[in-house]
């Protein structure tokens, strides 16, 4: 598979053109407040993009990242904006090709951005401990449409929550399944280069996220992809593929199911460019200034992570009222496409 895929993005796809489903988000469907910092990367650093959502969380300002498959680089140069001078990016990619690309550039957006703080490393993301990184010494891993293409997801998950600091998060788009991937299509090379053969059934991504340790995955947002290419399309079958963006937060006190204590929080509108509202996740949008009733794992990623100084907390864990309403286990996902202009 690692072969598959260094020959896939390193010599058949020469941009992000070539791909044959609509997973790369383009630019006009990009936040505001990050279209004048994508601007500002190289052309060719953006010509070889082939993520499928934004990875770019709140809130960054200093922090340690890792870019877990970074390609030729343009999430690691975006989040050097956004850590600042104070903060470091650290990327990994296995493809000689894509990695080329990205070192060619450090000089150009070192001088663009007024700091040197982005590093390139080769590796396999599911192999992290063979490189010298510390760990617990990430504050956030971010990672974009790769760890469908990795043969050893298990691994990569156990190694993200090795690497992250205690309260740190794993924010990282990908594409799933509605159901198990066929063997057929898991072993059809075209179907997993364009990240469809690997892609996991939802649930049993939900399972191997808490196998690993990180025991309330929360959805950020999602869309059905559309494959554009008749020929592929015919392969599938009714098999239903999503991008879908995850936060995985490294909290030990989570649990299973979303508790009740009689807890709220008020977000103060104080993170840069999020002055109205702060999305959590899919079903937790805070909006400035409003008392915000949570559930005992929503209070503690809020409370024990970098999040913390943003909020006012109210109530404790003294207290419990049962399952919290609304916690259910159905697909997370939404059934009908989604229009083109919301999807980052």
């Amino acid at each position: 598979m690692h072969d598959i895929v260094q020959d896939y993005y390193g010599r058949h796809l020469q941009n992000s053109g070539d791909l044959k489903t609509n997973a790369c988000c383009d630019v006009s469907q990009m936040p505001a407040w990050l279209k004048p910092l994508l601007a500002r990367l190289h052309p060719e650093v953006l010509s070889r993009y082939y993520g499928c959502g934004l990875v770019c969380p709140p809130a960054l300002e200093g922090c340690r990242v890792l870019d877990l498959g970074c390609g030729s680089g343009r999430d690691a140069y975006l989040l050097s904006q956004l850590v600042g001078r104070d903060g470091e990016v650290i990327g990994v990619d296995m493809t000689d090709e894509q990695l080329a690309v990205a070192q060619a550039h450090l000089g150009y957006h070192a001088e663009k951005f007024g700091h040197a703080n982005v590093r390139f490393l080769q590796g396999y993301i599911e192999r992290l401990d063979e490189l010298d990184l510390e760990p617990g010494g990430f504050d956030v891993i971010v990672s974009n449409c790769v760890v469908n293409l990795s043969p050893d997801k298990d691994a990569v998950l156990r190694g993200v929550h090795r690497l992250l600091k205690p309260g740190g998060e794993f924010y990282f788009s990908d594409v799933y399944a509605d159901r198990r991937v066929p063997v057929a299509v898991r072993h059809d090379p075209v179907l997993y280069g364009e990240c469809l053969g690997g892609a996991l059934y939802w649930n049993d991504f939900q399972r191997l996220a808490r196998d690993s340790g990180f025991a309330d995955p929360r959805l950020v947002d999602d869309r059905a992809l559309m494959i554009t290419d008749p020929e592929v399309s015919s392969r599938l079958g009714n098999l239903r593929f999503f991008s879908a963006t995850h936060r995985l937060f490294k909290l030990a006190e989570l649990e299973s199911a979303c508790e009740d204590y009689g807890q709220a929080v008020v977000y103060r509108g104080t993170i840069e460019d999020h002055a109205d509202r702060l999305v959590l996740d899919k079903h937790h949008v805070i909006e400035t200034g409003r008392v915000f009733p949570v559930c005992g794992n929503t209070w503690r990623m809020l409370y024990e992570t970098r999040l913390r100084e943003h909020f006012d907390f109210i109530g404790d864990f003294s207290r419990h009222y049962g399952l919290f309403a609304g916690c259910g286990g159905q697909m997370p996902f939404d059934r009908a496409p989604a229009p083109m202009a919301g999807c980052c």
